[in-house]
């Protein structure tokens, strides 16, 4: 019966922030909430930017709607709690931009709540480097880390037209059809919500693009994802080994399924410090922005990304099969990733040099 159920979420989703999109357009004009275009974005026109108003409606309502709340609605008041968090310092820095440190500090508020209060938590390392339990103190450090990490990566990614739905889609996708395979219909339902509502958004964001998700759609889609990537590790430990869906080295899927905006966020950052510049400090440096330095337009880069990752998740999926170490799994994401941005970046210099 809650296989409908999951379905309908989704559907439910999608319908609602559909139909919301259009007025908040019509507002953010009149209102002059919008973004204006300068020498580090990659739109030329002045575009509404609270389509993650219409995204954090129409998945809320969908998941408060059909989640089983009998069966497993003890800690999701608390994860609505951390969205409605996330949600509110995203609007305000949509309307009136805040400091990085202070929305650092609200991502590490909701960071602690789902792991207090949700029991949203990284328990060990299952066999990377060598380690499998951790304390709790270091449990803490660990899970707060990796979910802020995945919120800012997200939003990061989100620099071209339908870069960052188009990702969450993809990732949410996976990770909901897979816990609705293993009868987590809770957090099916919170996944397939998130790809309905931003399904949604895409009709309105693909180029020409009329409205961008902001902040307060790419950090709400960001804690979602982090949500569903911690559980997926936990929860396939907690498998019988002979399963039919337990996943080896979950840890090295997990990184497999989000690899494009984290790596992207490891790789910006490290050759930001290595440049002597804070890891904050904005530029075009992004793969994204690589590519359309290379000659792309929007979709065509999107359309790039997004067939790169979902290699990324067969091929971590057909990994998995044949080794239980995670770690080896992440060195070759990464070094793949590696060699692929390294020779976009060669190619764009290469162009940009027979330009000048």
């Amino acid at each position: 019966m809650y296989d409908y159920d999951v379905i309908i979420s989704f559907i439910t989703a999608f319908t609602l922030t559909y139909f919301v999109i259009p007025p908040i357009i019509r507002i953010a004009i009149k209102k002059k909430l919008y973004d204006v275009p300068d020498e580090r974005r990659s739109h030329s026109e002045v575009t509404p930017r609270l389509g993650g108003i219409a995204i954090f409606a129409g998945a809320i309502f969908s998941i408060m709607l059909w989640t089983p709340f009998g069966q497993y609605g003890g800690d999701l008041q608390f994860v609505l709690c951390a969205f409605i968090l996330i949600f509110l310092v995203g609007v305000k820095d949509d309307i009136d931009a805040i400091s990085p440190s202070k929305k650092l500090l609200i991502e590490v508020l909701a960071a602690l709540i789902l792991f207090f209060k949700a029991n949203v938590r990284i328990s060990g390392l299952y066999g990377i480097m060598g380690i499998e339990n951790i304390s709790p103190f270091w449990s803490a450090v660990l899970t707060i880390f990796t979910i802020i990490v995945i919120i800012n990566a997200l939003n990061l990614i989100d620099g071209i037209n339908g870069l960052s739905g188009s990702l969450t889609i993809i990732i949410t996708g996976t990770l909901g059809v897979w816990f609705l395979l293993i009868k987590r219909y809770d957090l099916a339902v919170m996944a397939l919500s998130a790809a309905g509502a931003t399904a949604a958004f895409l009709k309105y964001n693909y180029s020409p693009a009329k409205i961008f998700m902001g902040d307060t759609g790419a950090l709400l889609l960001g804690l979602i994802c982090s949500i569903l990537a911690i559980n997926f590790i936990e929860l396939n430990g907690l498998l019988d080994t002979f399963h039919p869906f337990r996943i080896n080295a979950a840890p090295g899927v997990a990184i497999g399924i989000l690899i494009l905006p984290l790596f992207d966020t490891l790789r910006v950052f490290t050759t930001r410090i290595l440049r002597g510049k804070h890891p904050l400090h904005p530029d075009r440096t992004h793969i994204h922005h690589l590519l359309i330095d290379s000659g792309l337009t929007h979709m065509q880069a999107t359309a790039i990304l997004a067939g790169v990752n979902i290699f990324f998740i067969i091929l971590v999926f057909l990994l998995q099969r044949y080794t239980n170490n995670a770690m080896l799994i992440i060195l070759l994401l990464v070094s793949i990733s590696s060699f692929m941005v390294g020779g976009l970046y060669y190619s764009v210099q290469k162009k940009i040099k027979l330009t000048v």
